[in-house]
């Protein structure tokens, strides 16, 4: 009898191997492009920050249970979760704010009449990424994607993100190619290197000409990043030009973020359409 060997697409062995890395980044690449044509996908409001916060309400009974604990038997444990409790409570309102401002951009979104869509996009984890796709799954009609990362403390995306838009990465950095390629307004919000790591390549693209397109970049939280990013010392330092401090847009409100960012959207879709 002849021997039916395996085709090389199904052979597991060889495509989970170093030698097919690239084939591996080239799946990561078409079947995400394919499935956001599919579905009609051409344009993103990207959403980061931290993968650490929670909603308001939960981080104050957090905070609730930790004050109990600590008043019943104070120790160096106790005082630490204390810590953290105070913590995600200061971070409460970043989720709160998230989910609010992802809600309304969404609402504005479905209703605009010149055929263009902006749908909300975050890494698909917990936290602000959670916030982001909870409020546009907040708005009937309403969907979002989730750019999922494997990693050890993180399974999964959120259950908030649209199934049929849930992504799962191997490698960042196809990852961040997919955040930014479709992005035409990024919102980033008080978070760790992570979000450190995604705001400081966006800006290099854009201050190096590499992304071409205008971006809006609003940094979320005046008390966080004033005391977290003074971009004007840079400046002082002639590390970076004075015209690059206009590469962001610093608000604490969600009101004033949902004009400015709707605003700036407007202006590119109508001038996309003049064109």
């Amino acid at each position: 009898m002849n021997q039916i060997p395996e085709k090389a697409y199904k052979n597991l062995e060889f495509l989970n191997s170093p030698p097919a890395r690239h084939i591996r980044i080239l799946c990561e690449y078409e079947e995400t492009r394919q499935r956001l044509l599919h579905h009609r996908i051409h344009d993103t409001v990207v959403f980061f920050g931290s993968a650490r916060a929670r909603p308001s309400e939960e981080a104050e009974a957090l905070l609730e249970q930790a004050r109990s604990a600590a008043n019943e038997a104070a120790s160096d444990e106790t005082a630490i979760a204390l810590r953290r409790a105070e913590a995600s409570v200061r971070m409460g309102r970043y989720y709160d704010d998230a989910r609010e401002l992802s809600k309304r951009i969404t609402a504005w979104s479905l209703a605009l009449t010149h055929g263009r869509s902006y749908v909300i996009c975050s890494g698909g984890g917990p936290g602000i990424m959670e916030a982001a796709n909870r409020g546009a799954s907040d708005v009937e009609g309403g969907c979002s994607i989730g750019l999922g990362i494997s990693l050890p403390f993180e399974q999964g995306v959120n259950k908030y993100v649209t199934p049929e838009l849930a992504f799962e990465f191997h490698y960042f950095f196809t990852r961040k190619y997919w955040f930014l390629y479709l992005c035409k307004a990024l919102v980033i919000f008080p978070g760790g290197f992570g979000t450190m790591d995604e705001l400081f390549e966006t800006l290099t693209l854009v201050q190096t000409g590499k992304i071409k397109k205008t971006l809006p970049i609003v940094l979320f939280g005046t008390d966080y990043w004033s005391r977290v990013l003074d971009l004007n010392v840079m400046s002082e330092f002639g590390t970076i030009s004075p015209e690059d401090l206009g590469l962001v847009y610093r608000t604490d409100s969600v009101d004033d973020a949902y004009r400015y960012l709707t605003t700036q959207l407007q202006g590119s879709a109508d001038s996309g359409l003049k064109g």
